[in-house]
């Protein structure tokens, strides 16, 4: 808070263990309302202080570039934090972070280059609209990405001249924090970035209510989403939240089939199924079908669990007991709704994973056939889990797509590019890859629709969210205006 590592007095605490092998790593402050509502009040302090908001903005592009060339040295200790809380395999870990500094310099260079409007006002009057910050804004980021799912909402922010208070999940806090220590060493002015680990319905709900606050800015489960949306309205404040998924993967019959399998592999299994767009659903046409999915599993099987510090890792655990013990349950209740299990569908025996791996969150990565009227077809798993169905024709494979509450992400994989992109046209989602999946970029506008969220993170659209447009309007005709005088004087 304000630049400062902060123990309040009575101070609360929770443990950060790692889920691979349950080791301790970190006892870490939990923000109380109160501690939130110092922050609040210093974050709006630096915003009407101006030394931040009103600044020039090649004096903030220079402290994003900064920024991104600090954390670009950093990356190797902070990739070994992520590994160590959230347990995801170096190797993601090593790739995910290598591209972070971007956010920075992207951000940092789009401000520089940004130009308002001047819209073709009728009569005498020339009116320029100008984009100005929000004013303070709380984001809330969840363990799955910790450190790229902050920065993509962090650099934005800073971009456009806002102050922010930043709530980590308590499951992964600890490289954010460290983030946001090296982001004020490299000359951002206290006051404007302040994390406040701490628990949902403490920290996360007073960050949500607090006056001062124009945004919040939420990466979660759809339910949380309706809760903070429900929450910052009563304060009249902006909601951004990038929620649930269950995102499809149409297999046509003319695809490069190796490359779809690659894909479809990659896009379920990488974070062990843990991200809201994972590859959660395949619509495979049926007459590759059996070839298809024979291919699958047979990839998937080969899928290597252990030490997530190990290169030949690659695959980690799931995040928490609780979130092991949700997909075997929902896997088993597929069972029991007549689902065919063709590959895991089970926690790994001692002989897969030894000591002390053993004991930490590890699931077996599954592969189900199922039929679409099963509640593991349209519910989220959130984990290492794809189920896999049939479709005769384009028109079915566009149904059963969009038969989801979700619409998030979609990835098209044909050989044919008019039926690509007519596809696309009819899909109910926010984000569609074709003939690949899960690929991200700083310009490129991320974010769902349906119960998968409102709003939109990355390139100008994010730019928008984080800013607020301030239209003038000039007079340019000297010639006398009385309304009460003038019979034909001008009312709009």
């Amino acid at each position: 808070i304000n630049g400062n590592e902060i123990i309040p007095d009575n101070a609360k605490y929770f443990d950060v263990n790692s889920p691979a092998n349950l080791q301790y790593l970190s006892k870490v402050v939990s923000a109380t309302k109160e501690d939130v509502e110092i922050a609040a009040s210093i974050a709006q302090s630096t915003i009407e202080s101006g030394v931040w908001s009103n600044a020039d903005v090649r004096y903030r592009s220079k402290i994003l570039y900064t920024i991104a060339d600090n954390l670009r040295k950093d990356i190797p200790r902070l990739a070994e934090l992520e590994v160590s809380q959230t347990g995801r395999p170096v190797r993601e870990m090593k790739a995910q972070l290598a591209r972070l500094p971007e956010w920075f310099e992207y951000f940092g260079s789009l401000i520089r280059t940004y130009e308002g409007t001047c819209p073709p006002f009728f009569g005498p009057y020339v009116n320029y609209v100008n984009r100005v910050p929000l004013g303070v804004v709380a984001q809330i980021t969840p363990w799955n990405h910790p450190m790229l799912i902050a920065i993509k909402k962090i650099a934005p922010a800073l971009a456009t001249g806002n102050s922010i208070l930043l709530k980590p999940s308590e499951l992964a806090p600890i490289s954010v924090l460290e983030l946001a220590k090296l982001i004020s060493e490299s000359g951002l002015p206290d006051g404007v970035l302040n994390v406040l680990p701490g628990l949902g319905p403490e920290a996360g709900q007073a960050m949500c209510t607090n006056k001062h606050v124009r945004k919040v800015d939420l990466t979660g489960g759809t339910a949380t989403g309706r809760a903070v949306g429900a929450a910052a309205g009563g304060n009249l404040a902006g909601v951004i939240s990038e929620l649930g998924g269950k995102a499809p993967m149409l297999i046509f019959a003319d695809c490069d089939l190796q490359q779809a399998i690659n894909g479809a592999t990659f896009a379920t299994f990488i974070a062990s199924g843990q991200t809201c767009i994972m590859g959660a659903r395949l619509v495979i046409h049926e007459s590759i079908y059996d070839t298809f999915v024979s291919l699958l599993v047979d990839k998937v099987k080969k899928i290597k669990l252990g030490d997530p510090f190990l290169l030949s890792t690659q695959m980690g655990p799931v995040i928490s007991k609780s979130s092991l013990e949700r997909i075997t349950s929902m896997v088993d209740h597929s069972v029991t709704q007549g689902a065919n299990v063709l590959t895991g569908g089970k926690v790994p025996t001692p002989d897969v994973l030894p000591y002390p791996f053993n004991k930490g969150y590890y699931y077996e990565p599954t592969v189900i056939e199922v039929k679409t009227d099963m509640d593991i077809w349209k519910n989220e798993v959130f984990g290492p889990v794809v189920v896999c169905t049939k479709f005769s024709d384009e028109n079915h494979a566009i149904q059963l797509a969009n038969d989801s509450p979700y619409g998030l992400a979609a990835s098209i994989w044909t050989k044919n590019v008019t039926t690509a992109h007519r596809v696309a046209d009819k899909l109910n989602v926010g984000i569609i890859w074709i003939n690949d999946h899960h690929r991200n970029d700083p310009s490129s506008p991320w974010g769902g629709m349906k119960d998968s969220g409102v709003g939109r993170e990355n390139g100008l659209d994010a730019l928008r969210e984080y800013t607020q447009s301030k239209s003038i309007i000039v007079r340019t005709d000297s010639s006398p205006f009385d309304w009460f005088e003038q019979s034909d004087a001008r009312y709009s």
